[in-house]
């Protein structure tokens, strides 16, 4: 089996590191990265998740600026870009962690398909290269219709160990959405990753899929699921903790959901599950219960960081409707958000006191 060499040494002594996804920082059609990027340095961040719409939005300004003749190809542009993003971020002393979401890979029923998709996932990888040395791509389970992709648990596990010797030595994250067709809880991915055995394919644990798929009910007047739900996800936050190998998780993702109108239209798109509407528009940071956030992600976090007794990298990815907004403010004003989130949850799981934070 291959070998994998050792991810860089910590860039703090804490035990978690905080980060952001740069899709919790705005729009990418709206809001360029490079002002992510400056937000991000600016309100105590040290790692970045970067979303590829963000990077395919650099690559577009850039090709915007080419000579009309040029004949170079959108990947080539792209591969400029994740240039440009390294050197920013390098100048403000933050790391890229992870090139995400590669969605839509595993269990495709047609094979033209999925050979497309692992040409796509090569060129990811030579991103991945570029952007830095420890990065990983992200995988998220598929929520594909049931006639696009099969839910054969042995064909799951043979497309990701695929994906992971591909992009070997680049390490590669699955994370099971709550929406997903087939892998939709923390348990199955973590079957599929155990199964496929690779040195570079890990689990990527997220709080608010976490939490959604096993408590939460958008669309109830209550916002969640029966009383029994409680008894649900405290037992499977004990199984987490026992049966999880800490080396084995990539990242920790952390973010809360607000409590909506469960006549908020958003929530009914057509074709597509609550969860992943609700999701995509009302995310919020963790302990923004002013917010209106109400999952229990005190209790999945306490889990995943102090259960689990993991160190690492711990992201804020956050989807929200506010993210969408035009205003040159977003990245700074949900960058300080973040901070603040970051501190609060630093409190709960630490006792820590209150920590000055940055302005």
């Amino acid at each position: 089996m291959h070998s994998l060499p050792s991810p860089p040494t910590s860039v703090s002594d804490s035990r978690w590191k905080p980060a952001i996804a740069t899709v919790s920082l705005g729009t990418a059609s709206l809001h360029p990265i490079t002002a992510k990027i400056d937000a991000a340095s600016r309100n105590g961040q040290q790692g970045l998740e970067l979303f590829h719409d963000d990077l395919a939005e650099l690559a577009k300004a850039l090709r915007s600026q080419a000579h009309r003749s040029t004949t170079r190809s959108d990947r080539e542009y792209e591969r400029d870009a994740a240039h440009v993003i390294r050197d920013l971020c390098a100048e403000r002393d933050l790391r890229i962690l992870a090139l995400q979401p590669f969605r839509h890979y595993e269990g495709l029923i047609d094979p033209n398909h999925h050979k497309e998709r692992l040409d796509e996932l090569q060129h990811w990888v030579e991103l991945a290269q570029i952007l830095g040395n420890s990065l990983f791509i992200l995988i998220p389970s598929s929520f594909l219709d049931p006639s696009e992709i099969t839910g054969n648990r042995d064909r799951i596990v043979a497309d990701l160990a695929q994906a992971a010797d591909l992009a070997f030595p680049v390490r590669i994250a699955y994370e099971a959405l709550a929406w997903g067709t087939y892998i939709n809880t923390w348990e199955d991915s973590w079957d599929i990753v155990r199964r496929a055995n690779r040195p570079n394919l890990g689990i990527c644990l997220d709080t608010f899929n976490i939490a959604a798929r096993l408590w939460a009910d958008p669309i109830s007047p209550t916002g969640r699921l029966p009383a029994k739900a409680d008894q649900d996800l405290q037992a499977s936050m004990d199984r987490l903790v026992r049966e999880i190998d800490p080396d084995r998780v990539m990242m920790i993702q952390l973010a809360d959901g607000e409590r909506v109108d469960p006549r908020s239209p958003f929530l009914y798109t057509p074709g597509l599950p609550t969860l992943l509407t609700w999701s995509r528009n009302a995310r919020l940071f963790p302990c923004e219960e002013e917010r209106g956030g109400y999952l229990p992600i005190r209790e999945v976090a306490d889990a995943c960081l102090n259960g689990l007794a993991y160190t690492g990298w711990v992201s804020m990815e956050v989807f929200s409707r506010t993210t969408g907004e035009d205003d040159p403010q977003v990245p700074s004003e949900h960058a300080a958000r973040a901070n603040r989130s970051w501190h609060r949850i630093l409190e709960f799981l630490e006792g820590k006191p209150e920590v000055k934070l940055i302005t």
